[in-house]
């Protein structure tokens, strides 16, 4: 019920300001409620709090193209992607996320006899051609720089599926052990794929601890595994296993 208002509230604000009072109104619970709603969402950067209520998130950092990111580190990132894939079963469903380094792994999926489910364009890019891999698209609106499919729609559908592994990309790490993004767009989309029941396994190369990235995703207590390299900060994969969390180090 929580989240559901807070998508609710997210879209009223998206067009522009709203008041508290109108979001009693529209959502018909108490003005303490809406506050505090705001609150949270102001806190993970989907909205900004204006005197009287809320207005639209001021704009973050744009994303480099997705060409360019997947040059970053490409040797690492293909060694993580490697790693990852060990842990991929026959048969399993998997949730891939938008990313260069999922668009990585999807490389390293190809032939084997799995259902993979992604809002991403470059995964469909590798493996639109597989007659093997059983590859389901969620629908969304374009992201054309980073081939990606975000939005109401995406989330909506994430909603009736079901994984056994969420493989999830990331901006940036930080010390307290934040999963961040710098795009307001993909964090809800990023949250569903959390929320999807299957173990999450981040990936996440040595560039992203702390990386950029003022939006919170999740902490790391949501995530089982961590795939990064010996370069990874220290403190950082310390606070990890801290919360719970594998980390595994790719060759």
């Amino acid at each position: 019920m929580r989240y559901a208002r807070h998508r609710a509230i997210a879209d009223e604000v998206r067009d522009g300001a709203v008041s508290v009072q109108d979001l009693v109104v529209r959502l018909g619970v108490s003005s303490a409620t809406i506050r505090r709603d705001l609150a949270e969402l102001a806190h993970a950067g989907l909205v900004r709090r204006v005197h009287g209520g809320a207005a639209p998130a001021l704009p973050v950092e744009v994303d480099q193209p997705y060409e360019k990111a997947a040059d970053d580190a490409a040797a690492e990132k293909q060694r993580i992607a490697r790693r990852a894939a060990e842990l991929v079963h026959d048969g399993d469903t998997v949730l891939l996320d938008i990313g260069t380094t999922t668009g990585a792994l999807a490389r390293e999926l190809r032939g084997r006899s799995i259902t993979v489910i992604t809002p991403s364009l470059a995964v469909l890019d590798e493996l639109r051609d597989d007659p093997v891999v059983d590859l389901v698209i969620l629908g969304g609106a374009l992201r054309r720089a980073y081939h990606s499919l975000v939005g109401p729609l995406t989330e909506d559908a994430l909603r009736h599926v079901s994984a056994s592994l969420v493989f999830l990309g990331t901006s940036g790490v930080d010390s307290e052990g934040w999963i961040l993004d710098t795009t307001s767009v993909e964090v809800p989309t990023k949250r569903r794929l959390v929320e999807s029941g299957g173990r999450v396994v981040l990936l996440a190369d040595h560039t992203k601890f702390p990386g950029k990235g003022s939006i919170r995703v999740c902490d790391m207590r949501s995530v089982s595994v961590l795939i990064t390299t010996s370069l990874a900060n220290p403190h950082t994969l310390g606070r990890a296993r801290e919360a719970g969390t594998e980390v595994l180090l790719a060759p």
